[in-house]
């Protein structure tokens, strides 16, 4: 790409950065500004919220990284389900999704069983595993596992299954086994679709860890949220929603940055480096 053009397109990128910089800012001043006219007992404005947010939260003592006691009450043991339920849902898709990507029977023969699954809402079966596993974390771990494997798992299968017949025919010539094939030709060839399902599957984890704490939960920020709503505190409800906006946006963040760093090498062939 020559200089000239590459720094117009560097330009027009920061500049559609700038608007997105500024369009938030004018946003929650705009909503601030509109619910202290309509004085809206269902939508309170965002000052109220962060306070809300704050105390709930984030007003405990420095040497427990200001969490109070709700957080740990509720906070950690969410993010502790969250995590736990995507990594087995992770690791599981991955396996059978190479497994079915590189064996055309194997696929056959399961292929439509998995079409029939990921086309089930995931929130359908939460009733179903509260009948299995009652009130408690198994539920919860069951309903994120269901909801986060399917992109994963496709997206695997996919990309083991469209790996370049001259890679696997290079193994073979340097005789390579099976597990080499597998570590050093199949999953590099296959990881950028691989992390293309992870990061889909991150959102996913995040909805379905609050769609079973609303069901059945004694604890979580689901929970709160729902009692919340109980008492009448619109303030708190609406705290637990702008905590999971801004969990969202930090563990995609953080996700885009384990993914690039990751696929590094994968970049730098795609733009010829």
């Amino acid at each position: 790409m020559s200089g000239p053009v590459s720094g117009v397109m560097v330009r027009r990128s920061f500049g559609r950065r700038l608007v997105w910089y500024w369009l938030l800012p004018v946003a929650v001043l705009a909503w601030e500004l509109a619910a202290r006219s309509a004085q809206a007992a269902y939508f309170p404005p965002p000052s109220r919220i962060v306070v809300r947010l704050h105390e709930m939260w984030f007003s405990g003592p420095p040497g427990r990284a200001f969490l109070t006691d709700e957080a740990v009450a509720d906070l950690l043991p969410s993010l502790a389900r969250l995590f736990a339920g995507w990594a087995m849902a992770c690791v599981a898709g991955v396996l059978i999704g190479v497994a079915l990507g590189r064996s055309r029977r194997l696929s056959a023969l399961v292929e439509p069983l998995l079409h029939f699954g990921r086309s089930v809402p995931p929130a359908a079966l939460v009733p179903v595993f509260l009948a299995l596993f009652k009130i408690g974390t198994p539920m919860e771990l069951a309903s994120i596992v269901y909801g986060v494997i399917w992109p994963v798992l496709i997206n695997s299968m996919d990309g083991a299954r469209h790996v370049d017949r001259q890679y696997i025919e290079t193994g073979v010539v340097y005789r390579l086994n099976p597990w080499q094939r597998l570590t050093r030709i199949i999953l590099p060839a296959a990881a950028p679709k691989i992390f293309a399902g992870l990061r889909l599957s991150v959102s996913l984890a995040l909805i379905m860890m609050i769609i079973s704490e609303l069901v059945g939960s004694s604890e979580g920020i689901g929970h709160r949220m729902l009692e919340a709503q109980s008492q009448f505190d619109i303030p708190a409800m609406w705290a637990g929603i702008v905590l999971l906006g801004l969990l969202g946006i930090v563990l995609n963040t953080a996700f885009l940055g384990v993914e690039r760093l990751v696929l590094s090498w994968h970049r730098g062939a795609r733009n010829g480096g």
